[in-house]
């Protein structure tokens, strides 16, 4: 009995230090998934769960970009900047809900995967890039910005992974903020743009958009 006790004396210790040890780094690892400004997950944890979603044919990819951010930086400092991302994840998080996914995918660029049951993307998007020109700090409207958005339904491009589908959102944001028309879709025609991307190597968008919103 005396070595029963004492064999369970040892023990007990060395297993809650394990214990403590292997919550130790479950909270590491959900804190390297996170972004550590906004709080949004990064881009590996985002591509995970954004990958998983797309088997489901309501997916609905969405990239957002911060309009005229550097500016935002160097009129009213970096706490202003920091603030506005913020802002705009817990918005951008708001509307995913449990059911989506954001993300930072670095800078001022974020992107969505949300589910759309009730074909109602384009009407939600139009309230969301309403909220999202709302002023960061409402004790400093001056500092508010627009953010433009370029989505694409899975659907429309069957076979095509988050990779390629993300390329086909961004070209429609991109060409969103060109035009100041705020959001744009991907649509399913092509269309060879004389456009100048933001990107290494971009030769032009190849995606036909058709604007759904108002003007950033």
């Amino acid at each position: 009995m005396n070595t029963l006790f004492t064999t369970l004396g040892t023990a007990l210790p060395l297993a809650a230090g394990w214990s403590g040890h292997v919550l130790w780094l479950r909270r590491r690892l959900h804190a390297a998934r996170r972004d550590p400004l906004t709080g949004l997950r990064t881009r590996d944890a985002f591509t995970h769960r954004a990958a998983a979603l797309l088997r489901d044919e309501r997916a609905v990819v969405l990239l957002a970009d911060v309009d005229g951010f550097k500016q935002i930086n160097d009129r009213h400092g970096h706490a202003a900047g920091d603030a506005l991302l913020r802002a705009t994840a817990d918005r951008l998080a708001h509307y995913v809900g449990p059911d989506g996914v954001a993300g930072r995918l670095g800078g001022d660029e974020f992107a969505a995967v949300v589910l759309d049951p009730h074909g109602t993307a384009e009407d939600l998007l139009a309230a969301l890039h309403a909220v999202l020109a709302r002023p960061a700090d409402p004790a400093h409207p001056q500092v508010r910005t627009t953010v433009s958005l370029g989505w694409v339904r899975a659907a429309d491009f069957r076979g095509e992974d988050l990779s390629q589908l993300l390329g086909r959102a961004d070209e429609a944001m991109y060409a969103a903020k060109q035009a100041r028309a705020g959001i744009k879709r991907a649509g399913l025609g092509r269309l060879f743009a004389s456009m100048a991307g933001r990107r290494s190597g971009r030769r032009g968008a190849r995606t036909d958009t058709t604007a759904t919103g108002v003007a950033a």
